[in-house]
């Protein structure tokens, strides 16, 4: 009985630690996951994705690093919170750098997806301190330039044309339309199911609106402030339709302001690098996270 009631009285005051090292995000915009021990790695997903898409990547690094996993409110079925009207993503960004500054991470090494990706080079452009690498897996500094615009003036009646169209639909409606678009952006069949009930699942509202803020943002002029190293990991399939050639101009262009970054082509994937490629992400995600 005494060593029954040692080891709940340790396990209390190890929760108890654990909570006053890792204080709540002070806003309902995130919910933050920690795993692992070692130095800190802030792991951002992208639109509509649960943080459980870096599951496989946790798994790796946990027994060496301490994982803090973001889960953005109103994607795949996390309560929208503060995200359920106005501005997603920059008071997104605002709540990821208040966690890390409460939570006295000393420059961790950022991870971002897609939309994460954005909100990782955002941090750093606007809390260099917060960041001491950052690997962004498939964003682009301007969405927009998907659409054919060259500046936000130009994307932002496509922009609105998508966020209303979603903003009316019904959920079912919606559910279709991810269903239909979800394989343009996972290769792997797996993969392909799990992103697309983290889609479904996710607030329809929070979603077309932060699509919106991610094709109306254009970081280009600034991405000359960022002064941490940088990785970008994008992909390239033969059956995107795409030439390689004019993938790699994509991003080398796009990026042309960042002199200093890495840019690395990962074949055979769509958007979702880490989960068609997990082996060609994870060598590529070791070599980014040494010293």
């Amino acid at each position: 009985m005494q060593n029954l009631k040692l080891k709940i009285l340790l396990a209390a005051v190890f929760v108890l630690q654990f909570h006053a090292i890792f204080a709540a995000p002070a806003s309902d915009r995130i919910t933050v996951s920690v795993r692992g021990k070692g130095p800190d790695v802030v792991l951002i997903p992208g639109l509509t994705c649960s943080s459980a898409v870096w599951d496989a990547t946790a798994k790796q690094l946990e027994g060496r690093y301490r994982l803090h996993l973001i889960q953005v409110a109103g994607f795949a079925g996390a309560p929208a919170g503060a995200n359920a009207s106005g501005a997603v993503i920059q008071p997104t960004v605002d709540a990821i750098d208040l966690y890390i500054k409460t939570n006295h991470l000393k420059s961790p090494k950022i991870v971002g997806h897609s939309l994460g990706g954005l909100m990782g080079m955002m941090l750093a452009i606007q809390h260099p301190d917060d960041v001491g690498k950052l690997m962004i897996v498939d964003a682009l500094p301007f969405f927009g330039v998907i659409l054919g615009a060259s500046d936000v003036t130009n994307a932002a009646p496509q922009a609105a044309t998508m966020r209303d169209m979603i903003l009316g639909e019904s959920q079912d409606a919606y559910a279709d339309g991810e269903k239909d678009f979800l394989p343009n952006l996972v290769k792997s069949p797996d993969g392909l199911k799990l992103a697309t009930a983290w889609a479904i699942a996710s607030d329809k509202s929070v979603v077309a609106r932060a699509m919106y803020e991610d094709t109306t943002t254009d970081l280009r002029p600034d991405l000359h402030k960022i002064k941490a190293p940088v990785t970008l990991l994008y992909p390239w399939d033969s059956q995107s339709g795409f030439p390689r050639e004019a993938t790699d101009k994509l991003y080398h262009d796009n990026f042309a302001s960042l002199p200093g970054a890495k840019l690395v082509c990962i074949e055979d994937s769509f958007h979702f690098i880490m989960l068609d490629q997990p082996a060609k992400f994870a060598e590529q995600l070791d070599a980014f996270l040494k010293p």
